[in-house]
């Protein structure tokens, strides 16, 4: 266990980081799968609206650190793709 102040005070931030950054995963993923239940129904308008609001969301955690930034190119490449196939 940490003996110095400077160990404790780091396991505190970590625990704090740890789950503000927990969240900021959790709801990257909701939004995807927002997007990817969209375009399962067919929905092209929900689906273009829902990959307007997942995009910025994905450059925040690419900014933040929590995504590397080629893993969110991927995914919203991917989104974009699925929803401009919507005939």
């Amino acid at each position: 266990m940490a003996n110095t102040p400077q160990a404790k005070k780091r396991i505190r931030r970590n625990a704090r980081r740890t789950e503000i950054n927990g969240n900021r995963i959790s709801r990257i993923r909701t939004l995807v799968k927002k997007v990817e239940s969209a375009v399962a129904a067919g929905d092209k308008d929900a689906a273009a609206t829902a990959l307007a609001t997942v995009q910025p969301e994905l450059a925040r955690g690419v900014a933040r650190g929590v995504l590397h930034k080629n893993t969110a190119s991927r995914k919203f490449s991917r989104l974009t793709k699925a929803v401009g196939a919507i005939a």
